[in-house]
């Protein structure tokens, strides 16, 4: 009887030791997951960091590429006669292309069609025409696909027909306005019908906007309202030259001709001028 008592303690020792044995084991087993899982929760917070800072890295890149764009040393200048010419060994058979009355119904258009085909431009805007926020929206679209801002005073008034404080109104709200809408104020000034005063220029000067008229442009005038009439006319024309300054408008025809425009120009060999490559008054 006593054996039998003696043996049965032994295994009672023995069970409550493998019980206990097998509790650690899943003791540590579940702290090694946990240990596991932390880990691996930390390597996906530390690659979520990493993520982030290549994309901010990435973007930083691209602002700073964007900048040195704007800010490289200019290649051109405009001469007396408003034409582009090169300032060293820059190409000098190059065209500037300029779309003013930006933007009233066809600039996003053409500037869409100009981006698929490379080609730089500058877009003098009206004042009156980026009033509403769709318009204003318009403009900062044509502005973010890389093209530049030019001033075309607010209300298209003669110059020489209005006062000293209008014409200040006229130039300085404009560059106010373009500001707000892309951060950057314009550099180039057209006046329209091309009128300038002493007032309008000093007025640019003060700016830092580099006043310009243009070369030739023959879109308001009736036989080349067509797609067709505009586009033989601003290729074959014979004031076409080295540095010619191509006066465009917001307007039908010009925008479903322009593509034939820019390839009928680069087809004889000229290349559209980035304007950004201009040198204006701040940048000597």
């Amino acid at each position: 009887m006593k054996k039998s008592l003696y043996i049965l303690l032994v295994l009672v020792v023995i069970f409550l030791g493998a019980c206990s044995t097998e509790k650690e084991s899943s003791i540590d087993e579940t702290k090694d997951n946990v240990n596991d899982k932390n880990e691996n929760i930390n390597l996906e917070e530390q690659n979520e960091e990493d993520s982030e800072v290549d994309e901010s890295d990435s973007i930083s890149d691209e602002v700073e590429e964007q900048n040195d764009v704007i800010t490289k040393e200019p290649q051109y200048k405009m001469n007396e006669i408003y034409s582009i010419v090169p300032i060293d060994d820059a190409n000098p058979k190059v065209v500037l292309l300029t779309i003013d009355d930006a933007p009233d119904k066809y600039s996003l258009e053409m500037a869409k069609t100009l981006k698929e085909l490379d080609a730089p431009a500058i877009f003098f805007v009206n004042g009156h025409f980026i009033q509403t926020p769709e318009k204003q929206q318009i403009l900062k679209e044509i502005y973010d696909l890389g093209f530049v801002i030019g001033n075309h005073t607010a209300t298209h008034p003669n110059l020489k027909e209005i006062s000293a404080e209008e014409q200040k109104e006229e130039i300085i709200s404009v560059n106010d306005m373009v500001e707000k809408i892309t951060g950057e104020r314009p550099k180039f000034f057209r006046a329209p019908f091309g009128v300038n005063t002493e007032v309008s220029q000093q007025i640019a000067a003060d700016e830092n906007m580099l006043l310009m008229n243009w070369s030739f442009g023959y879109d308001w005038d009736k036989q080349y309202m067509t797609k067709e009439a505009i586009a033989d006319i601003m290729v074959n024309t014979p004031l076409l030259a080295n540095g010619s300054n191509l006066l465009m408008h917001d307007r039908k025809w010009t925008a479903e001709g322009l593509e034939s425009i820019v390839t009928g120009l680069l087809e004889k060999g000229y290349e559209p001028v980035d304007p950004k490559l201009i040198q204006t008054p701040n940048i000597q």
